[in-house]
């Protein structure tokens, strides 16, 4: 089979898990994207250009890889199947634009969960300069992920993620939608959140039971008046153990008086009957305030 047809073609992929004897692994949620269109698709949203520094998680057998070498940027790639070494050094092109892959693609076969970014790269990225994240995550594992990432200290301008397509939409959701809560606000304090691109399921082999998207999160430019994230996660959540209970009924757990419940929803401004959905990011900002001042 020709290295001049892309990785991310159908009949590559087979010949390569032909040629290795090999198969996508549930227990690490290996699905192979066999989608050129759609890879590019993640290229383009990652906005990725010459001379950009990625860290890309679960390489797998090296489709978007492949593509992001392509597009000139330099990868760390994060991989724990011990099966893909071997594939990825065959079967990556051995040179981008004159240069040596091992100068522009670096593997490491650690959990990211487990990540020490600076001991891993060994001086490979320049980490004094911000870097693109760049996954196709496995199901099981794409909130930890998510969360693991943004509260490293690793200098990112983007994360550009393809997960499972209705974690994406609990990602971007809005007050007053069923895919609103406390994912949503948990991320959407800490990042601005745009879907990119919806993946059909027939896109990848073997093919997964859902359709997925690809997310960007990037950065936010002001910071919102949040001082405690770990007690602003916390009172979000409670506000939502009981989704179709009113906003009074579920800080119950936080709050015993009645009367204090009321007066608290009064203070900001709220209906008695509101539910957890329908309050904005800021409005649980203020409640959280609101709740901290109760404990000083």
């Amino acid at each position: 089979m020709s290295n001049s047809m892309p990785i991310a073609s159908p009949v590559r992929t087979q010949a390569i898990v032909n040629r290795y004897f090999m198969h996508a692994k549930k227990n690490l949620g290996q699905n192979f994207l066999v989608d050129l269109p759609a890879i590019k698709g993640i290229v383009e949203a990652a906005d990725i250009q010459p001379g950009d520094q990625i860290i890309e998680i679960g390489p797998g057998i090296g489709s978007l890889t492949e593509q992001l070498l392509l597009a000139g940027a330099k990868v760390l790639a994060y991989e724990v199947d011990q099966d893909l070494p071997e594939i990825l050094n065959n079967e990556l092109p051995q040179k981008i634009d004159g240069e040596e892959l091992k100068d522009c693609f670096k593997l490491v076969m650690k959990d990211i969960l487990k990540a020490n970014f600076v001991e891993d790269n060994d001086g490979f990225l320049d980490l004094s300069k911000s870097v693109k994240i760049v996954a196709n995550l496995p199901y099981y594992i794409t909130t930890p992920i998510i969360f693991n990432l943004i509260k490293s200290d690793l200098d990112f301008s983007s994360l550009t993620l393809m997960m499972q397509k209705e974690v994406a939409e609990r990602l971007v959701a809005k007050p007053k939608t069923k895919e609103y809560g406390p994912l949503s606000i948990a991320v959407q304090s800490r990042m601005n959140v745009r879907l990119a691109e919806e993946v059909k399921s027939t896109s990848f082999m073997p093919r997964p039971k859902v359709d997925s998207a690809v997310v960007v999160l990037t950065p936010l430019l002001e910071k919102p008046d949040i001082n405690d994230y770990a007690f602003f996660d916390h009172v979000v959540k409670m506000c939502f153990v009981q989704r179709r209970k009113t906003l009074a009924n579920n800080l119950k757990t936080l709050i015993k008086d009645k009367d204090e419940r009321e007066k608290l929803i009064n203070d900001l401004g709220l209906d008695a009957r509101v539910r957890p959905e329908e309050l904005t990011l800021n409005q649980f900002i203020q409640l959280a305030h609101l709740l901290k001042d109760r404990q000083a």
